[in-house]
């Protein structure tokens, strides 16, 4: 029997909303609220969906809508996607197709995509965390603004190396004409109508919120003053141009969001995922109990979207074990919500990621043609990714989504 979803659905386009009700996803007194009700989630990241949605390559809307439908029945209802990929294509370790060109072009299949996305998702009661740009190279994101801003190309972490590439991109927090590009695109997203619906972007309640990146970072202890000011800029935009939807990172922030990587921070080794799991909860119960400890300060409800753990013996393979990793989940899940009666702050998480129905064809790296996963191009396919044959991390899926209608029953 299908699952229903923990929440009350958002009310249809159409629908009239009760008097004093907001369609949108808000926050009131520190925490999120959905029709009036309290809003406390597991979503997921799904960063490919609007390539998926599209017509062009890499698009196929029939698996797109298996997906969506596959996420509703298990309780997923947020997604956190990217907007689009910048720069050019045939590139090793990033994202395509790409959405935006050059500076102002835009390759409008993966408009189409992103609109058809959308359309899906409303229709399903689904909501959208949409992120705008990115500090890693593996969309273009910061680099790809810095090399039209003139300051030259931007080094390829796969060929020169993370530092060379984290030096270079530090020039982001400074280079004015830089932020001007980014502004450009900002402009022209949020001001954009839904072709298949006909609801402008910021009128639509299937979008949850907008980021203004994934990952913001200055890259460099001398640069924090001036990228909080890019921050601070980038958030007041979006707030002007669409005063309906929440955002995160900036002067106009909603809600906090932390991400959480054991393995990559060393929390848990290659060869014993099992063993350190007692170290790896720990480690992670410590990091959102500080930033919890923030937010309380702040009363902003805090989400934890991102956050993954490897399959069991670090395997790929589909249909390989992953109890490290369903336990993992079932720990980090248990902390949402937790105290929610007496003001808890923890409020969403969003697991690393949807692979779905995928089918990888090559481990190491994904390759033009093969299917998308939740893992990005320059990672091993299957590393991170949640696929429909993972029934036991489903299984937890779906019971915290049981747990969660319980928090709102109360």
């Amino acid at each position: 029997m299908k699952l229903k979803l923990f929440v009350t659905f958002l009310m249809a386009a159409m629908t009239i909303p009760m008097v004093g009700q907001s369609k949108f996803v808000t926050v009131k007194d520190g925490h999120f609220e959905k029709d009036g009700l309290p809003y406390y989630y597991v979503g997921t990241n799904f960063w490919y969906g609007a390539i998926l949605g599209s017509e062009g390559q890499g698009g196929d809307r029939q698996r797109l809508c298996q997906e969506l439908d596959l996420m509703k029945q298990i309780g997923i209802d947020n997604l956190r996607i990217l907007v689009g990929s910048d720069g050019e294509r045939g590139v090793t370790t990033k994202v395509e197709p790409t959405l935006q060109v050059a500076p102002g072009v835009y390759n409008d299949t993966i408009l189409a995509g992103l609109d058809f996305l959308m359309q899906e998702m409303g229709k399903r009661q689904m909501v959208a965390v949409l992120y705008l740009n990115n500090s890693w190279e593996w969309s273009g994101g910061y680099g790809f603004y810095l090399q039209h801003a003139g300051a030259g190309k931007a080094p390829r972490p796969n060929e020169d190396g993370y530092p060379a590439y984290m030096n270079f991109v530090a020039q982001y927090a400074t280079n004015q004409q830089a932020h001007q590009l980014f502004y450009d695109y900002v402009r022209f997203i949020l001001s954009r109508t839904n072709r298949y619906t006909g609801v402008a972007y910021k009128d639509d309640p299937a979008i949850m919120s907008w980021q203004i990146g994934n990952e913001p970072r200055a890259f460099s202890k001398e640069a924090l003053p001036a990228f909080e000011q890019w921050l601070s800029k980038a958030s007041a935009l979006i707030r002007e141009l669409d005063p309906n939807h929440l955002i995160s990172i900036g002067k106009n922030i909603d809600y906090c969001n932390i991400h959480l990587w054991p393995y990559n921070w060393s929390w848990a080794r290659q060869d014993h995922l099992i063993e350190d799991l007692p170290q790896a909860k720990a480690n992670t119960k410590d990091y959102i109990d500080r930033h919890l400890a923030i937010c309380a300060k702040i009363k902003k409800p805090l989400v934890m979207e991102e956050f993954g753990y490897p399959r069991d013996d670090f395997k790929f393979a589909l249909g390989t074990p992953t109890a490290g990793r369903d336990a993992f989940y079932s720990y980090v899940f248990s902390l949402v919500g937790d105290n929610a009666e007496q003001g808890g702050y923890f409020a969403g998480c969003n697991f690393w990621g949807w692979g779905g129905l995928a089918q990888p064809k090559h481990a190491e790296q994904w390759q033009v043609g093969d299917d998308y996963t939740g893992d990005p191009a320059q990672e091993a396919q299957g590393l991170n990714s949640v696929f429909a044959g993972d029934g036991s991390t489903l299984q937890v899926i779906s019971s915290q989504v049981e747990r969660m209608k319980n928090i709102i029953k109360k």
